[in-house]
């Protein structure tokens, strides 16, 4: 029987493979796989992850946007773009937690902001790590207990470092192990001080219909788009690693904006400028280039997704569903629906017990918001200087007032036909032709809220008490 070595007993000569020194010459040591001229498909693949931060989806270029965003650009051209993308909560941590754990954010506990997981939920670590898998994480993380996240923590606080990263990648690669990276980026979260907002002139772009058009909001927009193309570089840089490691091809690179942009009628909504995301998804020689996908994907579903294509079998406990077969161009269909929340509980400045829940198919929206009689604030409103533009025009501009005043007044139902009016904005809720919809929807959320065992307004009023208790037991 051949005594155990290390991997210092090895060495790669000439991109042939790794060879074991004795005393007589090199002796193969190849696996009998890896013979196969190195044919990428009969491996494990890597996973290469990128999360942005408080972009909205359509302000990236390949998204019809006006962010200058080549990289970004190139890997949908290389791969697969997705245009119905969405995330169960459009803000950082309830999202966070929502991808890496495949639940939706009651079922994990991880619902309002600076969420924690519920006590024994286990993450994409514990699935990926069985299958031979190195899994790290690189840069922003607003997850919590590191129980659920046991992630090999790589340098860089709120970015990539891509020097740590390119060291993960070469330890990975020399341990003969495929690996699985999160690289989590900042940007362009606010307060949008990086990138050259020269490139971009204020007063020739088109703002989103729902803004307010005033100078701070047109020059706010420029360093915004400008941190989207400094984005964009972190992504350019983090694919020039793989290939510079001959990695590219047996790598799923997968590019996701997170929720929308720090203004109103997008993060910290239920609107689709919030909780519908960009997602571009790169594997050559198995996601067709150039290809686009209109399914319906969930950020709950990329666990379940990881584990099949590395060849396990997602756990029953997952609440996601792999869409493996959508990105080999096997199948165009996924889910009929797609549900989200969100809860001002945790966030800064944000309205007291405000809740909303909404349901989504491929052409309506059916939000209902908890406390109607609540009037909706958070620190944009409260202390953005772009808001207080908008209230400054407000007194002597009716469309600007009206804006303010349906941001900060929710109705207790709101439906729309996101086919139509993808900006949300004509309610037909109260259109007696739209009643049967409604009452389906409705009925479809209430039964998604019970699965989840999310009570309302009740488990609005619990959220602290889950993080209080997390905090005691960990004191």
């Amino acid at each position: 029987m051949t005594n155990p070595v290390t991997r210092r007993s090895f060495i790669k000569v000439a991109g042939k493979g790794l060879f074991l020194i004795s005393g007589v010459g090199l002796t193969a040591c190849v696996p009998e796989r890896s013979k196969k001229k190195h044919d990428p498909l009969n491996k494990k693949p890597n996973f290469l992850f990128i999360l942005a931060d408080d972009c909205t989806y359509r302000d990236i270029g390949c998204y019809g946007g006006q962010a200058y965003t080549p990289n970004i650009d190139r890997l949908a051209k290389q791969g697969m773009r997705f245009t119905h993308s969405f995330q169960a909560a459009s803000m950082c941590s309830p999202t966070r937690h929502n991808i890496y754990t495949g639940l939706y954010p009651v079922k994990s506990g991880a619902h309002p902001n600076h969420a924690y997981a519920k006590e024994g939920t286990e993450s994409i670590v514990h699935y990926l790590k069985p299958l031979g898998y190195a899994v790290a994480l690189s840069g922003k993380r607003h997850i919590s207990p590191k129980e659920v996240f046991p992630f090999e923590y790589l340098p860089g606080n709120k970015n990539p470092d891509m020097k740590a990263v390119e060291g993960f990648i070469e330890d990975a690669n020399s341990e003969g192990k495929p690996f699985c990276l999160f690289a989590c980026s900042n940007e362009p979260h606010g307060p949008h001080d990086k990138g050259d907002p020269g490139r971009y002139k204020a007063e020739e772009l088109t703002l989103p219909p729902y803004w307010v058009d005033t100078p701070e909001t047109r020059n706010g927009y420029t360093k915004y788009l400008a941190e989207i193309t400094y984005l964009d570089g972190q992504v350019g840089d983090l694919l020039a690693i793989l290939k510079k490691h001959g990695l590219s091809d047996n790598t799923i690179v997968i590019f996701t904006s997170e929720q929308g942009d720090g203004l109103p009628f997008a993060k910290w909504t239920c609107y689709d400028s919030g909780l519908q995301n960009a997602l571009v998804a790169r594997w050559p020689g198995r996601i067709k280039a150039g290809s686009l996908s209109d399914a319906m994907i969930e950020y709950v579903d990329v666990v379940p997704t990881f584990v099949t294509a590395a060849g396990g079998k997602p756990a029953p406990v997952l609440e996601g569903k792999s869409y493996l077969n959508v990105l080999l161009g096997k199948t165009n269909k996924h889910k009929k629906y797609v549900y989200g929340l969100q809860t001002t509980r945790g966030i800064m400045d944000g309205s007291e017990h405000f809740g909303i829940r909404q349901i989504r198919s491929r052409k309506f929206k059916y939000i209902v918001n908890l406390t109607p009689d609540v009037k909706f604030q958070n620190v944009i409103v409260t202390k953005g200087f772009v808001y207080a533009s908008w209230k400054k025009k407000a007194e002597t501009d009716a469309d600007a007032a009206d804006k303010i005043a349906r941001f900060e007044n929710r109705p207790a139902e709101e439906l729309y036909d996101v086919v139509k009016d993808q900006y949300e904005w004509n309610n037909l809720a109260d259109d007696p032709k739209y009643d049967k919809i409604k009452k389906q929807l409705r009925e479809k959320l209430y039964d998604w809220m019970a699965q989840q065992g999310d009570k309302g307004q009740a488990t609005e009023m619990e959220a602290f008490e889950h993080q209080t208790k997390f905090l005691n037991k960990k004191k």
